[in-house]
């Protein structure tokens, strides 16, 4: 958690509407950006055209991402959108350099936030090489809990990085367990408890 207030003489403030695209590829970083309100999705297209969400920059946070672009001096390789109204503090690239030479601090932050994301983002990429599909929605659906999921089956194919026509084949097969219900743009998880467990008795 980096705490921007005490930092925020030294860059000045942003404001973006929910889904605005703050970067995209082949973008420079400019600044290293610390969000002060609302949420950033990280994602990534490849070439096929399928989109994975990454990550996600909550409040108190930088994206690791944009560190690596200003610390490596290339640019963006993915997208950055803004999730509902983001504010953010916004500090240019030879402000960063200065405080990360002369602000232990602010240094140790900025890292151990690098960190940290880095360690997500081996997560992600070890779900995506060593756990079937099935397993991943089942578990992306119990970590939310009973309840309804306002997002439609393409939404939830980015999350965990698949195709849509894969969650829907999968989703039907949970509904005809009777672990959720079905709807257009949403769905109604009923027991989250199976579908936990099904993740993990099934996982070889």
């Amino acid at each position: 958690m980096i705490d921007a207030a005490k930092y925020a003489s030294q860059g000045s403030t942003i404001n973006a509407p929910d889904g605005t695209c703050l970067f995209s590829p082949g973008d420079e970083s400019r600044a290293f950006l610390i969000v002060t309100k609302g949420h950033v999705r990280v994602e990534q297209t490849n070439a096929e055209g399928r989109t994975m969400v990454l990550y996600r920059v909550h409040e108190g946070e930088s994206c690791v991402m944009t560190t690596s672009c200003l610390l490596g001096a290339r640019p963006y390789s993915g997208y950055g959108y803004a999730e509902g109204p983001v504010s953010a503090l916004a500090i240019g690239a030879e402000t960063f350099k200065r405080l990360l030479a002369e602000d232990a601090a602010f240094r140790d932050m900025v890292f151990e936030g690098f960190t940290q994301r880095l360690g997500e983002l081996t997560d992600v990429i070890d779900a995506l090489l060593l756990h079937r599909t099935d397993l991943r929605l089942a578990a992306w659906l119990a970590n939310r809990g009973d309840g309804a999921v306002e997002m439609t089956q393409q939404d939830i194919a980015q999350e965990i990085g698949t195709a849509r026509e894969v969650v829907s084949r999968t989703l039907k097969s949970f509904e005809r367990e009777g672990w959720l219900v079905l709807g257009r743009g949403r769905l109604q998880v009923i027991d989250a408890g199976a579908l936990a467990i099904y993740a993990k008795s099934q996982a070889v």
